[in-house]
């Protein structure tokens, strides 16, 4: 995809936990299965992760509706201040997003994470479930944090 046909969404979250701490979350396959692409109404049958620049990771989540297959590779990992991946569902495109997370600490030991996703025009329609998506997930791991 060349950056200047994608379509950004970003979203951002302060978090109460300092930046490694949220950083690392991204990366711990405990954690990873508790708030990344899951949904209360579903079960997450599949989380593997292989946290390393060009590992990937697959995630599927059991929901009413059918289970969700979620893959990416990791492209830059910059603990704890940078992360980017490649993310997708197979079942719906042979597409990927590129995502981008930049985590600021803060002077309060506190930190806050600025995600933009880079998504294809094919998904111009979708830009504000996405957002809304993004942001669901980011509050999820806040409550995997506490």
């Amino acid at each position: 995809m060349k950056t200047e046909d994608a379509i950004k969404v970003s979203v951002q979250h302060r978090f109460r936990q300092p930046a490694e701490r949220v950083f690392d979350a991204w990366l711990d396959v405990t954690m990873v299965r508790r708030f990344l692409f899951s949904r209360e109404t579903g079960e997450m049958l599949r989380c593997d992760v292989d946290p390393r620049v060009g590992g990937r990771f697959v995630l599927t989540d059991r929901r009413p509706d059918g289970d969700a297959e979620h893959v990416g590779e990791y492209l830059v990992i910059e603990r704890p201040r940078k992360l980017v991946f490649t993310f997708g569902i197979p079942a719906a495109s042979p597409t990927f997003d590129i995502v981008t997370i930049v985590i600021t600490p803060e002077s309060d030991g506190h930190c806050t994470l600025h995600l933009t996703a880079e998504m294809q025009p094919e998904w111009k329609d979708y830009v504000d479930g996405a957002r809304k998506g993004w942001a669901q997930i980011l509050a999820r791991l806040e409550q995997a944090l506490a």
